[in-house]
């Protein structure tokens, strides 16, 4: 027969005991960042569907009268979805592609090929990852307009293509791999460019995955540069079109504001639910190296 003793006053707990206590606090920690992060995404759907009157009023309804939709069908009268749809896809693919190649290509430098000075390379793009992007803003914009390039996609998307991140997080990956296969490869009479593509690539997928996804994302809600180099209807992306939708209606009709918010949101959130695990599996590729 097994009897449980309590803990005596004074008394360390067991084990199992503290493993049990460990769980609890970290279930609980889970929980409670869930609702934080949660919260105000379940409040802008809810509030995409209430009508001014509801969002004024007090106290505040948790639920609205009715989900007839009428807040995203305005939308799409005031704005040209179609169009903001198609630059921000365009933008966002063809830039977080540019970032990946970029990435792969300068890691594979770092990795495999023998240069002068390339821990100090290194240790620029390092630095680069500590620096804030606001602080390149002006001098970026001033570059941009001396080319002529404000209101093009090139403006938009020169000069974040270069991936501080994606180039670390490419380098720590290649450095698991086994130089056995390159080397073999190399006697074969393989060149650098093709060992990149035919060997590292193909088993470096999960840390592709990850870098492109993060890049998809980060080029998706890009607002602030665009802003400044975009005054054009026609060259907006989504994020811009809630400016723009806010200059049309005013900050009165919320409600239109978050429906335009949701339709914006959806697209890269459904991305990266889909996503997800690649994104953990690639983050996580090279973590074992120094």
């Amino acid at each position: 027969m097994v009897t449980f003793s309590p803990t005596r006053p004074g008394q360390r707990p067991t084990g199992r005991v503290r493993s049990t206590l460990l769980d609890a606090g970290g279930y609980l920690s889970l929980a409670v960042a869930v609702v934080v992060m949660s919260v105000p995404l379940i409040w802008m759907v809810l509030a995409s569907f209430k009508q001014p009157q509801e969002l004024y009023s007090m106290p505040l309804p948790v639920l609205p009268e009715s989900f007839d939709g009428a807040n995203y069908a305005h939308v799409a009268e005031r704005l040209p979805l179609a169009r903001l749809f198609l630059n921000s896809v365009f933008i966002t693919v063809l830039g977080a592609g540019l970032k990946v190649l970029l990435g792969l290509t300068c890691a594979y430098a770092l990795v495999f090929m023998e240069f002068p000075y390339k821990r100090i390379v290194f240790t620029i793009v390092l630095f680069t990852l500590l620096v804030p992007q606001q602080i390149t803003i002006i001098p970026n914009y001033t570059l941009i307009a001396s080319l002529g390039w404000l209101n093009t996609y090139q403006g938009i998307l020169l000069p974040g293509l270069a991936s501080a991140f994606g180039t670390f997080l490419f380098r720590q990956h290649f450095r698991t791999l086994p130089i056995s296969i390159l080397e073999a490869a190399a006697l074969d009479g393989a060149g650098h460019w093709r060992r990149l593509w035919r060997f590292v690539v193909p088993i470096s997928l999960p840390t592709i995955s990850a870098v492109a996804l993060v890049s998809l994302v980060a080029e998706w809600n890009e607002y602030l540069w665009p802003f400044l180099v975009v005054d054009n209807a026609e060259m907006m992306t989504l994020p811009l079109g809630l400016t723009l939708l806010q200059n049309i209606d005013g900050m009165n009709n919320w409600g239109l504001l978050m429906a335009a918010t949701v339709l914006v949101t959806l697209p890269m959130l459904a991305v990266f639910l889909i996503l997800q695990r690649r994104l953990v599996a690639g983050l996580t590729a090279g973590a074992v190296t120094g």
